[in-house]
């Protein structure tokens, strides 16, 4: 959470503050080292998944506790809820109005493939409430406005740098191509696996590093595409289980929702990904090696 570059919101450079003080004492090598690291990858990773764990926690309760005589509809109530979930988020500065833009950007791609999805019969809510768009209920575009949350966040809490990173204007394309392809679909040819392959060839030779402590980290960027869209698809199952929507599958009764679903999550985060990256430009690691070089070995939660 490192505020002078990677734009942190004020409670998170506390947040560091108080981290930083609290493990300046830790060992640098060893097991006790690894721990940690694990540890702090792993507070940086619930951190980033904040707005979208809290839509899930509600739905859950939603689904266990909302009561079917309530004068509210169920679907309204996760609408107010989803609502006030992201006015918390900006008032008690836990995300930046920078990042706001591309979640409600995000927000309106999401609304508009729900509303032709749904009408053709892909996926359905349940028909009550009256917070809506035709059959789509309005608290479904804040899942995807989760999805783009997450990406701004981890952006800079893992201080992201790619090395090899494609042209910026070569992903917007890509991007525009696959959000065409989930509507067109319907009426010509099914493209997927051919943008499939085509993320692979434009991605497949940029290097992600990233910093969780003191070390920092390479991953393939493909690699970390496919371990996000797998635990959106994990996520999506705990959605669906919820009642918030379901596929047709699974009308007569829940079941885990496919895995050929992890296609359709990978390729639609390629969309998150070329949003966010028009908001934080992707810099390769060689532009900041200067400045890691004077970090101390003590500083923290960056």
């Amino acid at each position: 959470m490192h505020s002078s570059n990677t734009g942190s919101t004020p409670v998170e450079q506390r947040i560091d503050e108080r981290a930083r003080r609290f493990l300046a004492t830790a060992p640098p090598g060893g097991g006790k080292a690894k721990l940690i690291e694990f540890a702090v990858f792993g507070l940086k990773q619930g951190w980033a998944c904040i707005f979208g764990a809290s839509l899930l926690a509600v739905l859950m309760a939603a689904r266990l506790w909302y009561p079917d005589s309530a004068g509210l509809a169920r679907n309204d109530f996760l609408t107010i809820a989803a609502v006030a979930i992201q006015i918390l988020m900006v008032s008690f500065k836990l995300e930046t109005l920078r990042e706001l833009r591309v979640i409600v950007l995000f927000h309106l791609v999401g609304t508009v493939m729900e509303l032709f999805k749904t009408d053709m019969g892909s996926w359905s809510y349940a028909a009550e409430g009256f917070l809506r768009f035709g059959a789509v209920p309005l608290f479904s575009g804040f899942m995807y406005a989760a999805v783009g949350s997450y990406m701004v966040r981890v952006h800079r809490l893992f201080d992201l740098k790619f090395a090899g990173y494609p042209r910026r204007w070569i992903t917007a394309i890509l991007a525009a191509a696959i959000y065409a392809n989930f509507f067109t679909h319907h009426y010509i040819w099914d493209l997927r696996w051919v943008l499939l392959a085509a993320v692979v060839l434009i991605y497949g030779r940029c290097v992600m590093h990233f910093r969780v402590f003191r070390r920092e980290f390479r991953m393939p960027l493909v690699v970390s595409f496919l371990l996000v869209a797998l635990f959106i698809w994990l996520a999506e199952n705990i959605a669906t289980w919820s009642g918030a929507w379901l596929y047709p599958s699974q009308l007569d009764g829940w079941h885990p929702v496919g895995v050929e679903k992890l296609v359709a999550w990978f390729l639609l985060m390629i969309i998150s990904v070329v949003l966010v990256a028009w908001v934080y430009k992707p810099q390769p690691p060689e532009a900041d090696s200067g400045r890691r070089r004077q970090v101390p070995t003590s500083a923290a939660l960056r």
